[in-house]
């Protein structure tokens, strides 16, 4: 497999996770294998990582800082093709959207947003937090992978909040979580991993639920000037649950608590239990 330019081989564990190669006419193909499947198929932060990851490529000159993912059809088994276009917006911006097929049917349509990072000044406010413990004597918990078979592949480790399907009053979940396979903290890993925790309706469940995420969105708000491979701390919300739609906000942040990304999804619910 042909190496990202802008990746050491020895943190390009997402790369070697997925296959992403590039196919020499500037497409990109990748296979997310049953190993890192969802509930009912390959892993939305997946196909969101790879998406990202290939515009970083595209547009190399620029940081990514912001993400807007839509799910237009069903991913399955097999190979992706990822199709990236970019558009100078101003001198310093570009806007890369990516097309992401299978059997040449389009499943997903990504806009990403990169740009040159100026230097810290003054004017910078930085959101952190502390007092939160280090994953470090924190127990793990095991997504069954029974279930959800990309469980296997995370180290995750609650800090507080409910759990998932414990019947809980509040729909929140906060945990540190590194992939199993050592990956670079960049803004792909970041898509990945905001979408790791189940949905944050489900402490609020005793049953498993269907949520297809349909909408997905990330904004980096810090500057990831370390890749080298960490614990993040995700810290996922629901904001609504009403009329067969869920919202949920997702907070990134590291080791010093410094905010470095925040996302968005909105999901279907499908089955809602009587």
């Amino acid at each position: 497999m042909k190496q990202l330019s802008r990746q050491d081989a020895a943190d390009d564990g997402l790369s070697d996770s997925f296959g992403a190669s590039p196919t020499g006419d500037g497409r990109w193909s990748a296979t997310i294998d049953p190993t890192w499947w969802g509930w009912s198929g390959p892993h939305g932060g997946a196909i969101a990582a790879l998406a990202v990851r290939v515009a970083a490529e595209a547009a190399p000159e620029g940081s990514v800082r912001a993400l807007d993912l839509r799910f237009v059809g069903k991913p399955g088994g097999g190979e992706l093709i990822l199709t990236p276009s970019v558009r100078e917006v101003g001198r310093h911006t570009r806007v890369v959207d990516v097309e992401v097929t299978q059997a040449g049917v389009e499943i997903a349509t990504a806009a990403i947003t990169a740009g040159r990072v100026g230097e810290s000044g003054s004017a910078d406010v930085i959101d952190r937090i502390s007092g939160v413990p280090g994953p470090e004597g924190l127990d793990a918990f095991m997504i069954p992978p029974e279930i959800v078979p990309m469980g296997a592949q995370l180290d995750l480790r609650p800090v507080d909040g409910p759990l998932p399907l414990t019947g809980a009053s509040e729909a929140w979940m906060r945990a540190w979580i590194t992939t199993r396979t050592p990956m670079a903290v960049d803004a792909a890993y970041l898509a990945l991993l905001a979408d790791c925790l189940p949905p944050a309706v489900f402490p609020t469940l005793t049953a498993p639920l269907a949520l297809p995420t349909v909408a997905f969105s990330m904004h980096v708000t810090a500057p990831l000037d370390d890749p080298t491979p960490a614990p993040v701390l995700v810290h996922t919300r629901n904001t609504s649950t009403s009329g067969g739609w869920s919202v949920d906000d997702t907070t990134l942040r590291d080791r010093g608590g410094r905010l470095l990304a925040s996302a968005r999804q909105s999901r279907r619910v499908i089955g809602w239990p009587a």
